[in-house]
């Protein structure tokens, strides 16, 4: 029980961490100075120091790949990977560069993902979707 217990916590303390990496680096007004390729390195940054997740690894595998190494993180509970589709997303749509489409196309694996291991339907997980295709 104790185990459980402590996973739980794990799972939760990632996805508390990953909100607020994403609140601090796409929330609020102030961050008018901060370029998009700041946002990613400091959340690559953060991630790294947090949980050990290589976000630029993660970035460069394909599908399959990229899906057993996100599985091989226990902290990743289907709520924390839509989180991190967010976060990549957010940055795809703020970044005008080249590498915007792959983040857009890693936000859309991952969110695929999550709609293949969840139980139940999001129409908000289903509105990025059809947003993120509808930019390619």
């Amino acid at each position: 029980m104790e185990q459980k217990d402590y996973l739980l916590r794990e799972i939760e303390k990632i996805g508390i961490i990953i909100s607020s990496f994403r609140q601090k680096l796409f929330g609020g007004k102030e961050n008018f100075a901060i370029s998009p390729e700041k946002q990613i390195e400091d959340l690559k940054g953060m991630l790294s120091e947090a949980t050990n997740f290589d976000l630029d690894k993660f970035l460069s595998l394909n599908a399959e790949e990229s899906n057993e190494y996100l599985i091989s993180f226990k902290e990743f509970s289907i709520e924390n990977i839509e989180l991190l589709a967010d976060c990549i997303a957010q940055a795809g749509f703020s970044d005008g560069s080249a590498g915007s489409k792959e983040n857009l196309q890693k936000a859309l694996q991952l969110y695929e993902l999550c709609n293949l291991k969840s139980r139940t339907y999001s129409f908000a997980r289903e509105d990025k979707i059809v947003k993120i295709k509808n930019t390619f």
